[in-house]
Order: C-alpha cells, then sequence, then structure tokens
C-alpha cells in the first residue's frame, strides 16, 4: 500500500500544543492515475484508555471532566470518561496503570488489552489501546482526581454497569472511547447489563 502514496511534503503549521501540519502529497486512484491531495494531521501521540470493573458488585469506575473542545461544539463540556492519557514515551500497559490511578484513585495490577483503535483518523494520528481491569474496594489508595499540575480537576463514579449502558442509551455518555469499552464490557465480560 505504500506504494500508492508518494512525493509526501510537509508544512508545519502549529506546535503550540501539540504539532499541526499540512502535507501535500500525491494518490494513486484504482483506475491507476495518480492525483494530489493534501491534508492537516494533528499529532498529539498515542494514548490508552483503561475501564475499572467489579464483577461482584456489576458496577464501573469512570470519571466526569472539563473538555472544551467539546464545550464550543455545543456541549456543557463535562464528559463522562473512562480514565485515560497520552502515552508519553511509556508502554501502553505502563502508562494506564499509572493513569488509573493519577484519575481514580484505584491501583489496578492485572489489566487485559481488549484493542487498538484509530479514534479520528481523518486527522488526527493518535491510536488509542484500550484495557479492562478489574478492581475491588480495597484497591482505592487515594481519592483520585488527576494532577492538578496538568490542569486536570476530575469527579470519579462509580455507577451499575446498568446505569452507564443507560447513559449511553440517554446521550449522557457520548465518549467514543467509553461507549466502546462499556459495550465490551456488557457483551463479552458481565452480559446482560
Amino acid at each position: 500500500m505504500l506504494s500508492k502514496v508518494r512525493n509526501i511534503r510537509e508544512q508545519l503549521l502549529s506546535d503550540n500544543w501539540y504539532v499541526l501540519k499540512k502535507y501535500t502529497f500525491e494518490l494513486q486512484c484504482a483506475d491507476g492515475s495518480w492525483q494530489e491531495q493534501q491534508r492537516e494531521a494533528y499529532d498529539r501521540g498515542n494514548g490508552a484508555v483503561i475501564l475499572l470493573y467489579n464483577r461482584q458488585k456489576r458496577t464501573v469506575v469512570l470519571t466526569r471532566q472539563f473538555r472544551f473542545p467539546v464545550f464550543i461544539n455545543g456541549h456543557s463540556g463535562f464528559l463522562i470518561e473512562a480514565a485515560a492519557g497520552l502515552l508519553e514515551s511509556a508502554s501502553p500497559e505502563a502508562r494506564i496503570v499509572a493513569e488509573a490511578e493519577e484519575e481514580t484513585g484505584y491501583r489496578v495490577t492485572q489489566i487485559e488489552k481488549v484493542m487498538e483503535a484509530y479514534m479520528s483518523p481523518g486527522s488526527v494520528t493518535e491510536k488509542l489501546y484500550f484495557f479492562l481491569a478489574e478492581y475491588a474496594d480495597e484497591d482505592r489508595h487515594s481519592a483520585g482526581g488527576g494532577l492538578k499540575e496538568e490542569g486536570e480537576d476530575i469527579e470519579v463514579l462509580e455507577w451499575p454497569l446498568s446505569r452507564a449502558m443507560a447513559a449511553i442509551r440517554s446521550g449522557e455518555i457520548v465518549d467514543a472511547k467509553t461507549i466502546m469499552l462499556l459495550q465490551h464490557l456488557a457483551l463479552h465480560v458481565l452480559p446482560d447489563a
């Protein structure tokens, strides 16, 4: 497939927060002709997301935090999500264990990778690594809430899985990565939610 793309040129547009570049390239069409195209790509690095669940209580741990891009698109900005973060040169496994504790206060050691996905492949380079982990009440070592120095002010929620699934249907949960993990959990791990 790489032979179908040639003459890639890039122009840096911004590196203020993450990196935004404009690319000009030629793409070979199905009829064999070459077409010049331009695309902008936003590179914020890869990330990982984890959904904590308790099998006996049939509960999940979620977070609620303010997301400015969602706010300027007409939402209140406060999204309910599974714990997540950028890899920042760490392995997905190491990063998500640390992120789970920072955001939720729960220390998990046994994690299960369930998938990888590109969340917005038309404009963002980020690939997400998706994980599940069981938790118990005694795994909570702090209040969570994220890191203040990173501007995080995260509310930790422990909900019945049935409530989380209803929140997807009602539109209360609209975050794609969270919906994907909740549906995976309900279909494959804790059916009949």
